[in-house]
């Protein structure tokens, strides 16, 4: 919970708060980018939510928050909307909010399909979203984009008998995982679902492609919300900028709409657009460092 004594001397005046135990995940900022900003080393409000909408995105943040260092100065109902994760993105795919901290704060996702449900990265380990998950027909797989966002994909596989799925180089994270994936090629585990290995960020880095439309990129690609433009880092290529620039190139043969990562800001464009966008970072790449994700 957060702390009044330790807000950060950044914030507007008012009744949300940002305090000192923020690690500047972005999260806040990708669910009320109207209320929080970068302020240094972490998030502060920049503007005091007046509208309906904006108190709500504000309240998706305090929940959604990694280390519990949103607040207010009194009441704020957030228990009312706490039912209300997982978020709906678009068709069966969903936001699971309640990043961990254990992967920096990264996002998680959760896709509803026929054939049993799949959870994209983990979220906490929280009775609300057991219980969500459950209601909504449990879950099948755990897709493991890389090592740093497993966070508790044991527990929700223990819970639901779920299968984890992550590359053998970056296997370390989950020895007990049940299926390993190898080298460098495409697999397909399940009709629709495309498992495309993109070694760069770590090692074993894999992105999910879902109906040739939804992109869940881990920490390879995202969205710049300053630079309005796809982005990548390599800052955080622990493994090779060199490669990370080869595996997005690859992805240039594929087609898709969304680009939803665990780090950074989703974004929605056409197939013709996103490829347009797509083409421009991976000249970037080729000539140049990449700043971070707000840049």
């Amino acid at each position: 919970m957060a702390n009044w004594q330790k807000r950060v001397p950044d914030n507007a005046e008012g009744e949300f708060f940002v305090d000192s135990t923020c690690i500047n995940c972005d999260t806040c900022r990708q669910l009320a980018p109207e209320t929080f900003e970068e302020a240094g080393h972490y998030s502060s409000v920049k503007t005091q939510p007046r509208s309906p909408l904006e108190i709500h995105q504000a309240l998706w943040a305090l929940l959604a928050c990694p280390t519990g260092s949103i607040g207010t100065r009194g009441p704020n109902g957030a228990s009312q909307i706490l039912p209300e994760f997982p978020l709906p993105i678009d068709d069966d795919i969903f936001y699971c909010g309640f990043n961990s901290p254990k992967s920096f704060g990264g996002n998680s996702y959760f896709i509803q399909h026929p054939q049993g449900n799949w959870l994209v990265d983990s979220p906490k380990f929280l009775p609300t979203l057991v219980n969500k998950f459950r209601s909504m027909g449990g879950l099948k797989f755990i897709f493991l984009t890389h090592q740093d966002d497993v966070a508790e994909a044991s527990s929700y596989s223990r819970e639901f008998g779920a299968q984890r799925i992550i590359h053998a180089q970056d296997q370390e994270a989950q020895p007990d995982a049940e299926i390993i994936l190898n080298g460098s090629e495409i697999s397909e585990p399940v009709p629709g679902f495309k498992i495309i290995p993109t070694p760069g960020h770590t090692e074993g880095h894999c992105v999910l492609l879902y109906k040739n439309k939804f992109l869940f990129t881990g920490d390879h690609l995202w969205w710049r919300r300053k630079r309005q433009q796809l982005g990548a880092s390599s800052d955080v290529a622990w493994y090779s900028w060199k490669k990370q620039t080869e595996s997005m190139e690859k992805l240039l043969t594929h087609d898709f709409e969304w680009v939803l990562p665990g780090h950074g800001q989703r974004v929605q464009m056409t197939k013709t657009a996103m490829r347009r966008e797509l083409e421009g970072l991976v000249m970037r790449m080729k000539s140049s460092q990449e700043p971070g994700w707000e840049d």
